[in-house]
């Protein structure tokens, strides 16, 4: 009893009838720019949170 292919081809119709082209295409760049900075802040985040560790098991010799 899921959504058929058919009721989402009407429905995919009637955003586009209500926002445009023009509009979905710059809400789909904006969307794809936050998961990709989002995905690099996570990323430098790992990385920043894997040196943290290695200093803390090799501490610096004097």
């Amino acid at each position: 009893m899921g959504i058929s292919p058919w009721q989402l081809l009407i429905i995919l119709v009637i955003v586009v009838l209500i926002f445009g082209t023009k509009k979905l295409r710059s809400m789909g760049g904006d969307i794809g720019g936050a998961v990709k900075n989002f995905k690099k802040s996570m990323k430098d985040e790992e990385s920043a949170d894997d040196a943290d560790s290695e200093s803390k098991e090799n501490p610096p010799k004097e």
